[in-house]
């Protein structure tokens, strides 16, 4: 999806990621699938779901879509979150192909991060991008 020329938003997926940790709750989540993004030039849409524990055993389903952009006037990532619904753990992978079917954008495979409520594994997520690609600290 990529054109090697086009630098694309590396900041968009990890801010995304961070939006995620932060309205969802670190040790809810159980799994994210982090799909390929779509790069235009300087342009970036994608798409991360999440899994989080209920109360019941399942697991609620979130779709996080993003936009970004970075232009001379700076940077710009747009990203929502929306609960889809609820679904047992063992029909995840089937259901995460379905979004991905579903999706208005042309979405390969994801890759799927285990959590497994840990953030510590949501940090070691998060540390494989450079520290200024991810939004500051507030101190």
């Amino acid at each position: 999806m990529k054109d090697e020329g086009d630098p694309g938003v590396p900041e968009a997926i990890p801010r995304t990621l961070q939006m995620i940790a932060r309205r969802l709750g670190e040790s809810e989540i159980d799994r994210l699938w982090v799909f390929p993004p779509l790069i235009l030039g300087r342009k970036e849409r994608g798409l991360v779901a999440a899994s989080c524990f209920a109360e019941d055993g399942s697991r609620r389903l979130y779709t996080a879509p993003y936009s970004a952009e970075r232009t001379g006037a700076g940077l710009s990532v747009v990203n929502g979150i929306t609960e889809e619904g609820r679904a047992p753990p063992d029909r995840l992978p089937r259901v995460m192909q379905g979004v991905a079917r579903r999706s208005e954008m042309d979405l390969g495979e994801p890759r799927v991060v285990e959590i497994a409520g840990d953030p510590t594994k949501l940090k070691a997520l998060l540390d494989e991008f450079d520290a200024e690609l991810l939004e500051p600290v507030e101190t």
